[in-house]
């Protein structure tokens, strides 16, 4: 059974299957930042409700786009062109503020187009990787 209690202002307890855990939700819900379980999410939340959202692998576009959550570096790119990658799988680290951060494949799909390169900088919402489903 899930359940979810408000706790703060963007921070949530969401209860899955009998385990606690602790979400921050920042932004609009047209363009909100997710922070959980280590992992960064962002997306358009205002037209589908979350029981529609559960239901669907995807919001039902053909083609996602990783972007840059923050000014950043370059520090490794791991996929190219053409290359399969798995939900959860690095597919770009960055580095910004001294501190590296991963940014992993949404979910199972094909990479189309890679926008930048090893040392490159980025800025926030910048494309960095495209995935045809």
């Amino acid at each position: 059974m899930e359940r979810i209690e408000r706790i703060a202002a963007g921070t949530y307890a969401v209860n899955i299957d009998g385990r606690r855990q602790r979400v921050y939700v920042a932004g609009p819900s047209s363009n909100a930042w997710v922070f959980w379980n280590g992992h960064v999410y962002r997306g358009d939340f205002s037209k589908a409700s979350s029981r529609e959202a559960r239901g669907r692998g995807s919001v039902g576009q053909a083609r996602q786009v990783l972007t840059a959550p923050m000014p950043a570096t370059v520090i490794k790119m791991l996929v190219s062109p053409g290359q399969q990658v798995r939900k959860g799988d690095t597919v770009v680290v960055l580095e910004a503020m001294k501190m590296e951060l991963p940014i992993r494949a949404l979910a199972d799909a094909t990479v189309a187009v890679v926008h930048f390169r090893d040392g490159e900088l980025v800025q926030a919402d910048a494309p960095l990787v495209e995935f045809e489903e």
